[in-house]
């Protein structure tokens, strides 16, 4: 039986994964580099897999999946069509994914020392987004200009 703190732990990673899908989804169409889509694409992939993952474990634990607030949802979408109709650039759309990034590793560190109980899957699932969104980071660093 999962605890408190791996319930709120995983649903928060949950919640992380599918804010960040929904980000790849919202510019995927508007890149122009094959290569720089094509490591989107497979970031999106993994975060689609570690989403999956964290819904099954949920559901294992007769638990709900949760969705990203639709306050940080609205955001996201506002800065990045904001963004991108002043300055409709892979190199923009490359500094958006990046603070996205950024903001994603903030977050679920600041749960993962909030759930400081949670199971070792869970905290082992943080660190797999951590490093999924560095990896990302350092690869779209080469398309700023």
């Amino acid at each position: 039986m999962a605890n408190e703190d791996t319930i709120c732990l995983l649903k928060e990673c949950n919640a992380g994964v599918k804010m960040a899908v929904k980000s790849f989804d919202e510019v995927m169409d508007r890149i122009k580099s094959l290569e720089m889509r094509q490591k989107l694409e497979e970031s999106r992939s993994k975060h689609k897999e570690i989403e999956e993952k964290t819904e099954s474990r949920l559901k294992d634990y007769g638990e709900e999946e949760k969705e990203p607030s639709k306050m940080a949802t609205a955001m996201a979408w506002m800065k990045i069509n904001v963004k991108y109709a002043t300055e409709p650039t892979d190199s923009e759309i490359a500094s958006l994914m990046i603070d996205g990034c950024n903001m994603g590793i903030q977050s679920i560190s600041r749960y993962f020392n909030k759930y400081p109980a949670a199971h070792e899957e869970v905290k082992k699932m943080v660190d797999d987004i951590v490093k999924l969104e560095q990896k990302l980071m350092d690869e779209l660093r080469f398309y700023l200009n």
